[in-house]
């Protein structure tokens, strides 16, 4: 069977389509198809606080090329899902519905909280050494989401107003950086030996970038050395060297520097990256959602 996530964010809307394939070994996840549009609702949002006419259609225009793509996959079932730039956006609510009127497509405005625990439905840190205690770190184009968890489950979680693009905009305020800051020393200050676990696009990215061989994991000096490095380099220039998108380019820079402060803040000299996020949350809370319905029907 197959399930699609669609993930609005604050930089980009995504499509993800999974096959999830059932066999005597277990539950196995297969992409099947991957797309990703560089909306950046974020821009408009995080200055005029709201999503202007031209974002609007060209959101409907890019929904309606997903449902051509999710009906010709055959997908079981569907989610879309907006974050930090929907729920900020004056006309957000507005702006689903339009979207819903144009493509049947229902967008479910999620909160930060929300946001985080479907990340977390990835069940990464479960999957880990229980004897450890983990750092969650997802960040976006509009916010930064925080869990810390032990023994498996959620010690503590939040989300933050502090995001990659709201960055490039200066629009991250001194009172939400400090409130980022004190959360993840209140949550940490009692954990040593933590393990620092890392989603987002430019967590991905910024791996690939890095000169090690492993690459699920990135060294903090390394992660700084790195950072400095795209700091010297003009946005065009990273897109010529570094084969950034243009969308990316300008991006990578301020998120790399919120990772390399919530290291710093919780101790961590290291960072997994699975390379999940939202969507693939998405996608395993359609299935979790799959199975109990098949379980309440035996």
């Amino acid at each position: 069977m197959k399930f699609a996530a669609i993930d609005i964010g604050s930089n980009a809307l995504r499509l993800l389509i999974t096959e999830v394939i059932e066999n005597g070994e277990g539950v196995k996840y297969k992409r099947r198809l991957f797309i990703r549009v560089p909306l950046r609702l974020g821009e408009d949002v995080f200055t005029i606080k709201r999503i202007s006419e031209e974002k609007t259609y060209s959101l409907i225009k890019a929904i309606h090329a997903f449902r051509n793509l999710i009906d010709l996959y055959s997908v079981t079932e569907y989610k879309t899902c907006a974050t930090s730039a929907f729920r900020e956006a004056g006309n957000g609510s507005e702006v689903a519905d339009k979207v819903f009127s144009h493509t049947g497509f229902f967008i479910d405005i999620i909160d930060g909280k929300k946001e985080a625990e479907i990340i977390y439905t990835n069940h990464i840190a479960e999957a880990l050494d229980l004897e450890h205690s983990y750092l969650y770190v997802d960040v976006g184009g509009g916010s930064t989401q925080i869990a810390l968890f032990s023994k498996g489950k959620i010690v503590d979680s939040d989300s933050f107003p502090v995001g990659a693009v709201r960055m490039c905009v200066d629009k991250v305020s001194e009172k939400n950086w400090d409130a980022l800051k004190e959360f993840v020393k209140s949550i940490t200050k009692d954990n040593d030996n933590l393990i620092a676990i890392g989603t987002g696009g430019n967590i991905n990215r910024l791996v690939k970038l890095a000169d090690n061989k492993d690459k699920k994991y990135i060294k903090e000096k390394e992660l700084k050395e790195l950072c400095e490095k795209l700091s010297g380099y003009s946005v065009e220039e990273r897109i010529q060297k570094f084969g950034l998108n243009a969308d990316r380019a300008d991006v990578i820079v301020p998120a790399a520097r919120v990772y390399l402060s919530v290291l710093k803040w919780a101790r961590i000299d290291e960072i997994f990256v699975p390379k999940l996020g939202l969507a693939n949350g998405i996608i395993h809370m359609l299935y979790e959602k799959h199975l109990r319905k098949k379980t309440a029907a035996v």
